[in-house]
């Protein structure tokens, strides 16, 4: 029972651990709701950006579906476990680089698109395809050798779903603590290098996609 829940499980807790990076857009979100004083401002920031992740975690669900169709899923497996390992590496050596934004003054628009564009610099999307692929597999053995595509389709987006869900109540838990409860203070005192973390975390879902294949 636990083995066909896995996968899913897996976009649960990458759904929680990108919803605890202050830089997946809790902190952004924080700021604003700072700098305008507002509580509100905090929750309303935090949909588009919600938003944002999902399209990145949904593009790299459509990348699973469309990899099946041209090669096997063990060879997607090893595919996804060397480009995990190698961009793991990368950021383990270069977790200090980020995105360049123009600023603090945004719009809905902006937050959906400053939350797509780190999720998909960062990596999240790519961290979480073998869980994904671990989904489509299960779809699979579930139809033989054959392809199911409506339910592999449908099983996406409800992994997609459940990711975000989990990583937007994280998100705001953490934002709304850290708001009502310690403030700014804590960002200096007790501060984690999150990137380091999640260098290790695409490394670890490398070894995990690779076990996948073997």
């Amino acid at each position: 029972m636990i083995a066909p829940l896995g996968p899913w499980l897996a976009m649960l807790g990458f759904g929680a651990f990108h919803g605890l990076n202050p830089g997946m857009g809790w902190l952004f979100a924080l700021s604003l709701g700072l700098q305008q004083q507002r509580e509100k401002v905090i929750w309303l920031a935090l949909i588009p950006i919600a938003a944002g992740h999902a399209l990145a975690i949904g593009l790299a669900a459509v990348l699973v579906l469309l990899g099946l169709q041209v090669i096997s899923l063990t060879t997607l497996q090893w595919l996804t476990a060397a480009i995990l390992f190698v961009f793991g590496l990368y950021k383990l050596f270069n977790y200090y680089r980020h995105p360049r934004w123009v600023g603090m003054k945004v719009g809905f628009g902006d937050l959906f698109l400053w939350s797509f564009l780190m999720a998909t610099a960062h990596g999240a999307g790519l961290m979480v395809i073998p869980a994904l692929i671990g989904v489509a597999g299960m779809d699979m053995d579930h139809a033989g050798h054959g392809h199911h595509m409506s339910g592999e389709e449908l099983d996406m987006l409800l992994a997609v779903g459940l990711h975000t869900g989990a990583m937007l109540c994280v998100m705001g838990a953490t934002a709304w603590v850290v708001y009502r409860k310690f403030g700014l203070a804590i960002l200096r005192q007790h501060w984690i290098n999150f990137d380091l973390i999640w260098a290790g975390a695409l490394l670890v879902a490398a070894a995990i996609a690779a076990w996948m294949a073997w």
